[in-house]
């Protein structure tokens, strides 16, 4: 990262913090989320707030955005206590959230987006007239520039976010809370994200952080607070401590921040994709002739933007989706498009699949997590007497999946939707590498998961590709990326544009790929500096 985090000391009194957490505690049921915290933000200033999943993090932030109540504790706004009922008190206070999920409605345009719930008054075309004169103002302010006349779904995830800090801001807020902002941004995004960041610092906002990426902590942030299971731990100004040191604290034992792997053993090809097209129900071509192979004992890397087709393409080999043109080969058995390739197929033949989404296509949220560690699976011998699932089975199973993939709270019982994202993520990567796949397709493998678990996960994918299994693997993070691939392949605008080997891989020469610059002969990247 390039940007420089601005000199910055704390407030000399108490009634300059821009918001106090004075003891805050919280229980759901048996989970203890929050451990009488006490945090301070400083006005104008950018505080990090990271910890494993389950640490209390976002209870914390949605204590303070009106979503949850504490059962005790104080909430200060400019030195004054207040009680926050709901989200429109936290919009009230000055207090916005951006979320990991955006929430906005895709059929309306921005400007619609933006205006919806603070219309003002019965007539509306005065109101829109008044907010778009606001909202461009906040763009130049801000440099948030985004097309207010577009449909939120045409617009690229980037400028989807952009909207939500703009919904924040017109609604006033001087602290904006942001719940993994980068998750699904491409590098030159995550660089201007933090632009926008540092404008709202200069302009005297507070911004909180909630990220487990700990370089952009170290990038953007003047303090930083680590969470480890709903307890306060620690404190740092950034500039005084270092990456190794925060994920130290985070769990609570020294951590590894390098994947170990030896040199690749790559046997026969067990997935292969030649010419595949796929077109949606607009009839867009939205994977453009693919070819790939994946070969025993390898990890494939998928890097590029989001929604330039590797969804698309982790879709038809899982057999989620069907294929235009072209052929699928899977352990040597070719299959071509219009046939009986689907999900359960795909289990059949040895194929596991890791969705990219998994509160969409990969855990049902309101199913307790012996049913979300079962499903795909649930007919399988051993967990069902003739007809009927055994639950004490599934159960038995689950708390043994549990045990080994260190999901908290380890509840078999407990409903999936009250596990951390983390550790929702390690269920599902519990349930499909149980079954030893010989091909594990696997999307986003460590999104919103913490610097322990992201450890643990790579190990497992490692750990299976030496067992001379064949692992395609899609990820937003190109460190992610670099540091588990065999051979790395590029997408741009739904087609595969390059392929480099881990040793070539560099990440200015991958990000350049994924914004579609061509590669020169001489296998530079054109306007790219070496």
């Amino acid at each position: 990262m390039t940007v420089t985090p601005a000199p910055h000391s704390p407030p000399k009194s108490a009634h300059q913090w821009a918001v106090e957490l004075v003891g805050i505690d919280k229980r759901f049921g048996p989970v203890h989320a929050n451990k009488d915290v006490t945090l301070r933000f400083a006005p104008a200033s950018i505080h990090g707030l990271v910890g494993e999943n389950g640490a209390g993090k976002s209870t914390l932030m949605s204590i303070l955005y009106g979503f949850y109540h504490a059962d005790s504790g104080q909430i200060l706004v400019r030195g004054r206590e207040v009680e926050i009922k709901g989200s429109q008190d936290a919009i009230g206070l000055g207090i916005g959230m951006v979320h990991q999920h955006f929430m906005l409605v895709e059929t309306f345009t921005v400007l619609e987006n933006l205006l919806l719930g603070h219309e003002g008054g019965p007539l509306l075309a005065p109101a829109v007239a008044r907010a778009r004169r606001e909202v461009e103002e906040l763009e130049r302010t801000f440099g948030l520039e985004v097309p207010l006349d577009a449909l939120v779904a045409d617009l690229p995830v980037g400028v989807q976010q952009r909207v939500e800090i703009l919904k924040a801001l017109y609604r006033g807020a001087d602290v904006l809370i942001l719940d993994e902002p980068t998750a699904v941004l491409s590098p030159p995004e995550v660089e201007q994200l933090f632009r926008i960041l540092e404008r709202l610092r200069a302009e005297g906002r507070t911004v909180v952080l909630i990220t487990h990426k700990l370089k952009e902590i170290m990038a953007i942030t003047d303090h930083v607070s680590v969470l480890r299971r709903g307890a306060v731990v620690a404190e740092f100004a950034t500039a005084a401590t270092s990456r190794q040191e925060l994920a130290d604290a985070m769990v609570g034992r020294k951590a590894n921040l390098d994947v170990e792997k030896a040199p690749p053993q790559p046997g026969p090809v067990l997935l292969a994709a030649d010419g595949v097209n796929v077109v949606d129900a607009r009839g867009v071509t939205t994977l453009k002739n693919a070819c790939l192979t994946v070969r025993a004992g390898e990890i494939v890397g998928v890097a590029g933007v989001a929604g330039n087709g590797q969804s698309e393409l982790l879709e038809v080999l899982s057999g989620m989706r069907p294929f235009a043109s072209g052929r699928v080969t899977i352990k040597g058995t070719a299959l071509e498009p219009g046939g009986t390739y689907d999900p359960a197929d795909a289990r059949r033949r040895g194929v596991a699949h890791v969705p990219e989404d998994r509160l969409k296509l990969a855990v049902v949220k309101e199913f307790p997590a012996a049913q979300s560690a079962i499903l795909g699976y649930h007919e399988e011998k051993g967990l069902a007497r003739k007809w009927r699932l055994d639950w004490k089975r599934v159960t038995a199973k689950t708390a043994e999946l549990m045990e080994r993939f260190d999901v908290r709270p380890r509840d078999p019982a407990l409903r999936t939707s009250l596990f951390s994202g983390g550790n929702q993520q390690k269920l599902v990567m519990a349930r499909e590498m149980e079954r030893d796949p010989d091909i594990l397709l696997v999307g986003q493998p460590t999104r919103g998961v913490d610097i322990g678990a992201i450890a643990f996960i790579h190990k497992q994918l490692v750990a299976l590709r030496d067992r001379g299994k064949a692992i395609l693997l899609v990820s937003a993070e190109l460190d992610e990326i670099m540091a588990l691939s065999d051979r790395i392949l590029v997408m741009c605008d739904g087609e595969i544009v390059g392929e480099l080997s881990a040793a070539e891989a560099t990440e200015g020469r991958i990000g350049s790929m994924m914004a579609g610059v061509a590669e020169t002969a001489t296998g530079s990247v054109s306007g790219e500096e070496q």
